[in-house]
């Protein structure tokens, strides 16, 4: 009697260091998991914060894990109530226990009903801790889910690197080609230069040294006297001679200048800042005028075999003069048709 109340008690009391231990795993792995959590966060707002694309597409991920933390952190809420439970029954069950110990002597009836309720809470911790395997079960799901992110994230890594890569080596080639451009640029802009000379100097030949044409920077200048009557547009007969010796030096030098180089011929309309005194009433101001005589030696030299691509016609009125003063000689002076040799 006395061995079989021995082995009783010494089931009792081996009971309790092992509530101790699951209720201590529990609590650290409970732990484990937060800072686990605490540190997955950390290093994805590190990692992620620079990278707007990549953030785009792991929110999505975050935001699952998040979820699966919630629903983990409510099953830990119900496992620590179903301890505290436990644990209220356990010092039920104590209580019950010292109470058995002092009528053992005289109540083995109700030592052995104590027994079967210790037996009763025995089974009850086993299938709690069947449910703190299956949280830690889930733990390591989290686990591998935060591995599987993890690997993820370096992937992303290497493409973001390789397109950064990818970038500094078009930069550089785009910055190699426009220096290339550059360069063709220039040696475009020095070629027309020597062209544009050569025409000066041929149409200095052909023109001969006349006070009404001059050249002024890089255009020709032909006082209005020479090609029109006062507020007329129809070029005169001293004019169409002149045309026809400049179509003919400028169908010359089009034949020399390589294809590649976008060159037009541009015809400048300017008159004086008296207002007009056209006889015909077909212009209404110095703008129309000038614009007018422009077009007129555009078509004169277009029949003269001049490809019309190649030629511009600008209007600009009294607003471009090369001499200020409301003099006779100040008025001739603005009174000009220029021709400029230049790019498209």
């Amino acid at each position: 009697m006395a061995a079989a109340r021995s082995r009783r008690v010494a089931a009792r009391t081996e009971y309790w260091p092992s509530f101790v231990d699951v209720l201590t795993n529990l609590l650290l792995v409970f732990v484990f998991l937060l800072s686990i959590f605490a540190l997955v966060q950390f290093l994805l707002t590190r990692e992620v914060s620079s990278r707007d694309e990549v953030l785009l597409r792991l929110n999505a991920q975050i935001a699952e894990l998040t979820e699966l933390l919630a629903l983990e952190r409510a099953g830990q809420s119900e496992t620590t109530d179903n301890l505290a439970n436990l644990a209220a029954s356990l010092s039920a069950a104590e209580s019950e226990r010292d109470r058995l110990r002092g009528l053992l002597d005289s109540q083995s009836d109700a030592a052995l009903n104590a027994g079967d309720r210790v037996a009763q809470l025995t089974e009850d911790l086993k299938a709690e801790s069947q449910v703190s395997q299956r949280a830690l079960a889930q733990v390591e799901l989290l686990n591998q889910q935060i591995s599987a992110l993890r690997r993820q994230i370096a992937a992303l890594e290497v493409a973001l690197d390789a397109s950064e890569d990818r970038d500094k080596e078009s930069q550089t080639k785009i910055a190699d080609l426009g220096r290339r451009l550059n360069v063709a640029l220039a040696q475009r802009v020095q070629e027309l230069s020597r062209y544009r000379s050569d025409f000066f100097g041929r149409l200095r030949e052909i023109l001969g040294d006349r006070p009404d044409i001059r050249i002024v920077g890089d255009r020709f200048v032909f006082q209005s006297e020479v090609f029109f009557q006062t507020g007329s547009e129809e070029i005169g007969a001293e004019g169409v001679a002149e045309l026809d010796k400049l179509a003919a030096a400028i169908v010359e030098l089009s034949q020399e200048i390589p294809e590649d180089i976008p060159w037009v011929l541009r015809i400048d309309g300017h008159t004086d800042k008296r207002p007009i005194t056209s006889t015909t009433g077909r212009f209404q101001s110095n703008w129309d005028l000038s614009a007018g005589r422009a077009i007129s030696v555009v078509r004169h030299l277009i029949d003269e075999g001049i490809p019309p691509e190649r030629l511009v016609a600008a209007g600009f009125g009294e607003f471009q003069p090369i001499e200020e003063g409301d003099t006779e000689e100040a008025y001739a002076k603005n009174r000009r048709i220029e021709l400029k040799l230049t790019e498209r």
